[in-house]
């Protein structure tokens, strides 16, 4: 009779610790639900102020969203570029004046967040250009999470001939 009563009580404390550890992972997952909320709004907004420094022309504004480092890296049809000046170089060459830069849009953003302090985001990009024509792409950009807050630390960035519907 002992013996049932304390596989009985053994059960009962068993059953109490899971159904403990059942509402703290939930409780767990709703706060990494919240941060991870937050941390994509933090993105959004680099990317809308990049969108508005963009369409107003102004590259160097424009690259407040990325690294400031030397171990920036930019991939795209023509090559890697290395460190925050390159990538600042790539996009000054490649869009020297307004009528080249167009009207920016991002779409279509999927955020993946790989750690606390790291996330991709997939996109579409379109440039509407009234002279140059427009064109548009897909992009990947790697994120970290710095003291100063969510910056670029790997853009890939695709020009896409045929967009997909």
């Amino acid at each position: 009779m002992a013996q049932t009563r304390f596989r009985m009580l053994a059960a009962a404390g068993i059953g109490f610790l899971a159904i403990c550890c059942i509402l703290a992972q939930r409780s767990l997952c709703a706060k990494l639900a919240d941060a991870h909320d937050a941390d994509r709004s933090a993105i959004n907004a680099v990317l809308k102020a990049q969108q508005a420094a963009w369409n107003r022309g102004d590259v160097d504004a424009f690259l407040v969203g990325y690294w400031q480092s030397p171990e920036l890296t930019f991939s795209g049809s023509n090559g890697v570029s290395r460190g925050w000046d390159g990538v600042l170089a790539r996009y000054k060459k490649n869009y020297p004046d307004r009528a080249t830069m167009g009207e920016l849009d991002f779409s279509d953003l999927e955020f993946r967040f790989l750690a606390p302090n790291a996330a991709l985001v997939l996109g579409k990009w379109h440039l509407k250009r009234e002279t140059a024509g427009d064109i548009g792409g897909v992009f990947t950009l790697v994120w970290q999470k710095f003291p100063e807050g969510w910056k670029i630390i790997h853009d890939h960035t695709s020009t896409v001939s045929t967009p997909n519907p």
